[in-house]
């Protein structure tokens, strides 16, 4: 089953559990883990919150979907995206076309206890870090759906009950979800 099985990307806000997760699940798969900030970190040298300093959002955005691009294209590995890699219409395609695509699903309050002592995410540098998820979670939360196989709820179990949980949906997962025409994005 394992070796039949496409790359599982991992998208979600920020505090989802992508990263811990994501190690997780490739461990049990005996898959590689990419983590696409991280990827993008160590392909121009500079940290997220730097680049956003220097190019501000849309340069930020420009990069990360050249790494998605490339990353998607990798075969059998287990992928941590950025939160906001569903803004683009092109990294939604090139994510639910090229592999199982896994929304982790946190409400703002996970999200907030996960974050709260976070300096490294640059969107939550601002007055009302509460406010500012919930508004990037009600314009994000239908993009995720949209280019989602599967979703989970997080923040309510351990992750490794989640993992499990997860590769008992992976198991019974129809492929011709992925090779279907999209006309999602």
């Amino acid at each position: 089953m394992v070796e039949e099985l496409p790359s599982v990307f991992l998208v979600g806000p920020m505090g989802a559990g992508k990263t811990t997760i994501g190690k997780l699940l490739a461990k049990q798969l005996g898959r590689e883990f990419l983590d696409s900030d991280w990827y993008i970190e160590s392909q121009t040298g500079a940290d997220i919150a730097w680049i956003f300093a220097k190019e501000g959002e849309a340069g930020f955005r420009e990069r990360e979907t050249r790494a998605i691009d490339e990353l998607t294209q990798k075969p059998q590995i287990v992928l941590a995206t950025g939160g906001g890699a569903v803004m683009s219409a092109e990294n939604r395609a090139f994510l639910h076309q090229r592999g199982i695509v896994v929304y982790l699903n946190a409400p703002v309050d996970v999200q907030m206890a996960r974050t709260a002592k976070d300096k490294s995410r640059p969107l939550l540098q601002q007055p009302n870090p509460k406010q500012i998820l919930q508004d990037i979670y009600s314009i994000r939360d239908p993009l995720y759906r949209q280019v989602a196989h599967i979703i989970m709820p997080t923040g309510h179990t351990y992750p490794r009950y989640m993992v499990n949980q997860l590769l008992q949906q992976l198991a019974s997962f129809d492929m011709s979800a992925i090779t279907a025409p999209n006309n999602r994005s």
